[in-house]
């Protein structure tokens, strides 16, 4: 499908290397400056033209993005034998396993677009690959699919990962079998496992219904149960999709908030356009990280403000964001604030590592002895009450907002810090995924 520009009378803030979204020929592109939206811009000699917003300009964009996300993006090797290059910026925060390519759902948007068949890697397989990505003792591995808790074997993937070093190891999951089988949840605490990324996309089951064609909203809710009964933190992981869940963002917090602590954190994803999807985006269809910011502000009431909300620490600004909070009295109080300092990004040479201690931290539920369900009246100005709380109720509300075809900058995966394992090599998460569009 040919997808012209419309974007004419405008500023180039920008310039860097993309796709075609048809043929996926590295090709230039540009940030651009139409109004307050930004696009990234670009044409292939083959397919014609292409724009795709990503930026609505709730606030600007140059107040965002550090100086130094701006980087050069010459290198031959991007983004397909990429493995990672040598001219790769950032070291692995967390790396993804894809252990599976079944699934017990048949989702509307999938980015892996598991198709339920049977070559499955061995268990012999995954365990070559757990020995070659684990650093000792620093390692967070996301165990992936497909949907990884078909595999029977799970318990014993997480207990190989475990015993070979690694520090975390992360289930992501719809929840479906956690939420129905919590004999299999003991197994997999007891194996080692660290915490669960489980898919929420809201608190409705319409919007269940539309996105993964059944009503799941109680099996999630069951699923947040088990966990807990085993101390086992979950992080809840919705899918934001204009006009099937963008209105219920504030419940969605809500609900996490009415759960902690066994529910540590909130990691929003806009829709990106990988794998499966019913139909090719238009720009009214893109949720973009500056509206998924201000709609957490509006529809939370004021309670979470933008200005609690960090751009990337170790990717590139327009990747993700990150708030810290603790949960108190049906509040979160923030941690940390972009008005209390200059400095908005934590970008070093240990960025990476410094990013998964972050979030592991937070997304491990604490030994539950620590925990005094007497304490929950106690005063955060106490100090010694405060660390109680923030080791207790810690609190995350972050984003990742994935590339596709239409949006992939190759500036922004060259400062990619989530990697997926697969064939001997790692690569940028968005480059792994990456699928081209039909004409």
């Amino acid at each position: 499908m040919k997808v012209v520009s419309g974007v004419k009378d405008c500023q180039i803030i920008y310039k860097t290397k993309s796709v075609c979204p048809v043929c996926l020929k590295k090709i230039p592109a540009e940030r651009v400056l139409a109004g307050k939206e930004v696009f990234l811009r670009k044409s292939c000699d083959e397919h014609g033209s292409f724009a795709s917003i990503i930026w609505r300009g709730f606030y600007q964009i140059d107040k965002w993005i550090p100086e130094s996300d701006n980087i050069s993006v010459e290198n031959a090797l991007c983004p397909d034998k990429c493995g990672l290059c040598p001219d790769h910026l950032q070291k692995t925060c967390c790396v993804l396993l894809d252990i599976t390519g079944r699934c017990n759902l048949n989702c509307s948007f999938c980015l892996a677009n598991q198709c339920n068949g049977d070559n499955d890697p061995s268990f012999e397989e995954i365990c070559s690959s757990l020995s070659e990505i684990i650093d000792k003792g620093k390692s967070l591995v996301q165990l992936s699919g497909g949907e990884p808790t078909t595999r029977d074997a799970l318990p014993d993937i997480i207990r190989y990962a475990k015993d070979a070093g690694a520090k975390y190891v992360q289930l992501n999951s719809n929840g479906v079998r956690l939420g129905t089988e919590p004999d299999y949840v003991e197994k997999l605490a007891l194996a080692g496992l660290s915490f669960v990324f489980m898919q929420f996309d809201g608190t409705d089951d319409r919007i269940y219904r539309k996105l993964r064609n059944r009503p799941l909203l109680e099996i999630k809710k069951q699923a947040i149960e088990n966990c807990a009964k085993f101390n086992m933190g979950v992080t809840l992981v919705p899918t934001m999709v204009r006009g099937v869940n963008m209105d219920n963002i504030g419940e969605i917090i809500k609900f996490a908030l009415s759960q902690s602590p066994r529910v540590r954190g909130l990691h929003f994803q806009p829709v990106s356009y990988l794998g499966r999807i019913p139909g090719l985006p238009d720009d009214r269809d893109r949720i973009t990280l500056d509206e998924l910011v201000y709609e957490i502000e509006k529809q939370s009431d004021g309670m979470i403000k933008a200005a609690d909300l960090l751009p990337s620490c170790c990717d590139h600004a327009l990747c993700g964001f990150h708030g810290d909070f603790v949960a108190y009295r049906d509040r979160l109080v923030p941690l940390s604030s972009r008005s209390a300092t200059a400095d908005t990004c934590c970008c070093s040479k240990n960025a990476a590592e410094k990013n998964r201690e972050f979030v592991a931290r937070r997304w491990q539920r604490p030994d539950p002895s620590l925990y005094n369900p007497e304490s929950e009246s106690g005063d955060l100005k106490n100090m010694e009450y405060f660390l109680e709380r923030v080791k207790t109720h810690g609190f995350t509300v972050t984003s990742m907002a994935f590339q596709d075809a239409g949006t992939i900058d190759f500036s922004r995966l060259r400062k990619c810090s989530f990697h997926v394992y697969d064939k001997g090599k790692l690569s940028p998460f968005c480059a792994h995924y990456l699928t081209a569009w039909p004409q």
